[in-house]
């Protein structure tokens, strides 16, 4: 990274490396698309100097722009001369009551103007951080944007991370080249929102073919051993991932929690039963797609429906515990 000299603002470039190909490294994906990333070079330009503040990112050979920044940067955002254009915009926060996190997307012909009104609304005390993207050679259209809102809110409810204030958007009806560019423009800006701080829109890709029953056959990531999770004759399979550590689809876990089980696992399995991430299967419950927890502990936790010691509890086909892995002289 190399960060300008002002202390009012900084540039920094980031140099982003992701592999390509699936069996080698893990790379960001589209939730509802599988798409996986090329690798691509992101100029950031803080500008008020603060990596949390407001702030506009590029992408080299790409015509969008994005500007992000903090609600309490509301007044200097809205005052960005690229926001008087059409483009698409996102509202994030955490919702007070579960503590999940909840996003809002939208389009406008004039994203400022629409901002403001937004601002006046009681009902989105939940928005404490605002993302736009616009295009830098203004040949966004109205049939654009909202083609692009309409992708989004779709990709946002399908990656089941995150509380989507929107119901699903019909989007709107383009010519198949206009479909084939938007498609490029909307890969373009799920590449950056993890950068922004959004990771709604993005899952860790590890291999089409992983999964409980064939992890011992196939490893998804050569740099991360596959390790397995088993409770009561049932076994969960997974591996660390790039934010926290992924168990993978067709694993199994209990079905009923001891009773000393920690409340925010329980709740945290009810979430998962509510979205269909677990489903039940005869007497126990089974993953029906790949699902990142934040660690390998809340992720045993889940598993066995009990507090557990991860760093035992996750064992390779070798017998090697996650301990003798990562700590081999304690």
């Amino acid at each position: 990274m190399e960060f300008g000299t002002s202390r009012k603002f900084a540039v920094v470039d980031i140099r982003m490396k992701w592999d390509v190909h699936l069996k080698q490294e893990p790379s960001f994906c589209s939730a509802e698309t599988n798409t996986i990333m090329q690798p691509a070079t992101i100029k950031l330009f803080l500008v008020k100097g603060s990596p949390t503040g407001l702030r506009t990112a590029e992408i080299s050979n790409w015509t969008g722009k994005a500007i992000a920044g903090p609600r309490s940067d509301l007044e200097d955002f809205l005052g960005r001369p690229e926001l008087k254009t059409p483009g698409v915009y996102l509202l994030s926060g955490t919702d007070a009551e579960s503590g999940e996190p909840v996003i809002y997307i939208g389009e406008a012909e004039n994203v400022s103007k629409r901002l403001k009104q937004h601002a006046q609304n009681e009902n989105k005390d939940y928005w404490i951080h605002t993302s736009a993207f616009v295009s830098k050679d203004d040949n966004l259209t109205k049939a654009h944007i909202k083609y692009i809102e309409g992708k989004l809110i779709l990709q946002a409810h399908a990656s089941k991370r995150v509380i989507v204030m929107n119901s699903a958007s019909s989007g709107s009806s383009l010519s198949e080249a206009d479909r084939a560019e938007m498609d490029v423009f909307i890969e373009r800006m799920i590449q950056l929102l993890p950068v922004l701080g959004i990771h709604h829109f993005t899952t860790t890709s590890l291999n089409q073919g992983s999964s409980a029953s064939n992890a011992s056959k196939v490893q998804a990531n050569k740099s991360q051993p596959i390790l397995h999770c088993k409770v009561k004759g049932l076994t969960a399979s997974g591996q660390r991932s790039e934010e926290g550590f992924t168990v993978f689809k067709g694993s199994r876990a209990v079905k009923t929690p001891v009773k000393s089980c920690p409340s925010s696992t329980i709740k945290y399995r009810e979430k998962l039963f509510e979205k269909g991430v677990l489903i039940l299967d005869e007497d126990n419950y089974l993953f029906s797609e790949d699902h990142e927890f934040s660690s390998p502990n809340s992720a045993a936790t889940a598993v066995k429906g009990r507090s557990t010691n991860a760093m035992t509890s996750w064992i390779t086909d070798d017998n090697k515990t996650l301990k003798d892995i990562e700590h081999p002289s304690d």
